[in-house]
């Protein structure tokens, strides 16, 4: 083994640099090469900036500042010159938009828009009516919001505050039409009392205007005499004044202050523990039970459906194991935003309360780092391990809708994160923000996306209500190549020939803790006169098992200056990478991809089915030799011989034939070339074209029949390239 190779399988077994040979990365400030692309992230139009668009209820949204340009552009730029020079001009002040928010600057859409509006007619005079025109369709305002460390808590606020209020829309419409049939039942019972025909009341019914030209003694003694009495019974009265002054009174909902006659501060529900969420739930549990038991009651009575028989003994013994789902959906959800990092022991107890309960509660668990638990220490990188601990528990007790996503795609999830909180039950929302922190880290974006890429953190959504098994309650697929261990993207560069190259590369977990400067001392650059044949891929080392002897894995990373170079990794990243794999495939299975219980059984019922073929195919001739002696019985002994054998019809050495009976259904064929190759009616492989493709599918198909049923034959095409090697390969198959 030569010197520089043992230096670099030593460092990939131990972690330790020799002095020579190998460069420490730390000062590079590499990044993995798929992500070269992305150094600017103002330069592109992607989901960031996201606008929390005004509004109340359904009108409460967010948008993406790429969406709101292009809704607006096809709106105001027509076709032809005028449009394309329109057009220029928004989009170049979408990019100083996007640069002014990245620059930290924060406000309005609109407040925005005028100050990049400025920068673009400083330097371009011309677009000033460009932008004037774009300006003035522009119906849609709100903040403007990066994607950074309060992102997270930003979106899940408007969401939430959204779902609160289309909660109190329903809620003020209904209590208050309670109040204003209790009220009018109180009133009409005061008009036909004593009191209220009184000179007094009826004199301050007419109002001081109009006071002096009616005789109200006159008028109350002739009202005493004509109005019947049937004042309202004591109990009745009793019920409509309580449930009318808890319907006023109440404090989960903000109502005006006509309906309620005083002013009355509502509870809050935006918490930062779930112990005070908890707290403040148990506190207000009587009052909700009141609240519910007041509305239960007020309608009974606005309908005159109220029996004191049947629903005294009901209501006496009112109390919170009564309430179903439909009496608590009117109520409103707790928030309660938590960071990882934070949370003590004490509160990770609560969550998990909160989260295997009925309550109406939506806990924003939000990290900020996956990789917290660092490798230099020597402990295992904690990746992830939080939110697999809350989030699948959470999936477990089967009560709480569940969305675990990253920062960069929470407007992709915005519909998933309205659902969740429009669910009625405990949310828990698992958000990686991005944004670790530290001066050569990716930003935010970058590196949430990176996250959810490499299987660090996946995104998936968990829905109770969906319906009554996995198949329906759970979604993975909005991961890059969620059927495959990590997803492939194509690299093109330039060699040090100036030749472009183009290679496809996995996105691994490896790349991803590349890409953050704390880990550097776990990967070590090989200068370009090392390179060498036994540096194989880190997804090919990942997938292998054990050990792969002196090979080493490498990484491809570019940096600041965009050099492509190649940097080894440690055997301890080899090995978390493989763990974060099997996690993922454990993720996989839940959503039904490459389920090991259905390929299981999908297997055996195959073997089971070719067992069956096989031990069937020789009774056909069988059977059949009797019935051809007794149909031809002066034919020659020769003939009658012949008929006993089995009848596999007689090929031409040069034509390609499939034994089809023998077939297993692999499947490989038919997607090779589906015209060349095809299934009978029992599904089973023949060749439908011998023409329909090239001499070098026929030898790839049968060197990949797992049965070896396909026979190439000889050429069709003498003029096909490579023949003499094809036809080496498939001398085995004649």
């Amino acid at each position: 083994m030569h010197a520089e190779l043992k230096a670099q399988v030593a460092f990939h077994l131990t972690g330790k640099r020799p002095s020579v040979d190998l460069d420490a990365v730390e000062q590079l400030h590499v990044r993995p090469a798929l992500l070269a692309r992305y150094r600017d992230l103002t330069s592109l139009r992607y989901d960031y900036p996201l606008v929390l668009t005004q509004g109340t209820g359904e009108a409460r949204t967010v948008l993406s500042l790429t969406a709101i340009v292009n809704d607006l552009l096809r709106e105001v730029a027509p076709q032809g010159a005028e449009g394309e020079k329109l057009r220029k001009h928004v989009l170049r002040l979408e990019r100083e938009i996007r640069a002014l928010v990245a620059g930290a600057a924060g406000g309005s859409l609109s407040a925005l828009w005028t100050a990049a509006a400025a920068r673009v007619g400083a330097t371009d005079a011309a677009a000033g009516a460009s932008l004037e025109r774009a300006r003035a369709a522009l119906k849609i305002d709100g903040a403007v919001i990066d994607c950074d460390a309060a992102t997270p808590g930003a979106v899940l606020l408007h969401a939430w505050q959204g779902a609160q209020e289309r909660k109190a829309a329903a809620f003020r419409k209904t209590v208050n039409r309670l109040i204003q049939k209790l009220s009018d039942i109180l009133r009409s019972d005061f008009i036909h009392s004593d009191a209220g025909q009184s000179a007094e009341s009826l004199k301050a019914a007419v109002g001081s205007a109009h006071a002096e030209i009616f005789d109200f003694e006159a008028m109350a003694r002739v009202l005493g005499k004509s109005l019947p009495r049937h004042p309202l019974p004591r109990g009745r009265r009793a019920r409509v004044e309580w449930a009318l002054n808890t319907l006023q009174g109440q404090r989960f909902y903000d109502l005006p202050e006509r309906e309620r006659g005083h002013s009355v501060k509502p509870h809050n529900f935006l918490f930062e523990t779930c112990t005070g969420a908890l707290k403040a739930y148990r506190e207000r549990l009587t009052e909700l039970v009141e609240l519910a038991k007041a509305i239960a009651m007020a309608e009974l009575e606005v309908e005159g459906l109220y029996v004191e028989e049947q629903h005294d003994a009901f209501f006496k013994d009112y109390n919170a194991d009564m309430l179903d789902a439909s009496d608590t959906a009117v109520f409103p959800d707790y928030l309660i935003r938590v960071h990882a990092a934070h949370m003590q022991a004490s509160e990770h107890e609560r969550m998990s309360e909160v989260l295997g309960s009925s309550l109406p509660m939506k806990v924003l668990l939000q990290l900020d780092d996956v990789l917290d638990a660092c490798t230099v220490t020597g402990t295992r990188p904690a990746f992830g391990m939080r939110s697999v601990q809350y989030a699948r528990s959470a999936m477990e007790c089967n009560a709480a809708y569940v969305v675990q996503a990253t920062g960069s795609h929470l407007y992709q999830f915005r519909d998933r994160l309205g659902a969740g909180m429009a669910y009625n039950g405990p949310a828990l929302f698992s958000i990686y923000s991005g944004a670790p922190g530290g001066a050569r880290a990716l930003p935010p974006y970058l590196n949430a996306a990176a996250a959810m890429t490499c299987r660090a953190f996946p995104a998936y959504v968990y829905d109770p209500s969906a319906g009554d098994n996995l198949a329906t309650r759970f979604w993975l697929d909005d991961n890059p190549g969620a059927d495959s261990d990590w997803p492939v993207q194509q690299l093109t560069y330039e060699d040090e020939d100036h030749q472009a190259v183009a290679e496809d590369l996995a996105f691994t977990f490896v790349d991803f803790v590349a890409s953050d400067p704390r880990y550097s001392e776990h990967f070590a650059r090989v200068p370009r006169a090392k390179w060498n044949d036994r540096m194989v891929p880190v997804n090919d080392a990942i997938a292998a098992q054990g050990k792969v002897g002196d090979s080493v894995p490498y990484l491809l990373v570019t940096d600041d200056a965009g050099r492509l170079h190649k940097v080894i990794a440690d055997d301890k990243l080899i090995r978390e990478a493989r763990r974060c794999r099997e996690m993922w495939h454990n993720l996989q299975e839940l959503g039904g991809i490459h389920s090991s219980h259905a390929e299981r059984l999908l297997a055996r019922e195959k073997q089971a089915w070719i067992e069956e073929q096989q031990r069937a195919a020789p009774a056909v001739p069988a059977a059949a030799a009797p019935i051809a002696e007794a149909a031809a019985p002066a034919a020659a002994p020769a003939a009658a011989a012949s008929a006993a054998q089995p009848a596999v019809e007689e090929k031409k050495s040069d034509d390609p034939y499939i034994e089809t009976p023998r077939c297993s259904t692999c499947n490989e064929c038919i997607q090779l070339n589906s015209k060349m190759f095809a299934y009978d009616g029992n599904k089973q492989a023949y060749i439908a074209n011998p023409d329909a493709g090239t001499y070098r599918e026929l030898v790839e198909a049968a060197e990949s029949c797992q049965v070896s049923v396909i026979h190439p034959g000889k050429p069709r095409n003498p003029g096909e390239p490579g023949l003499d090697e094809l036809m080496a390969r498939a001398e085995p198959f004649l």
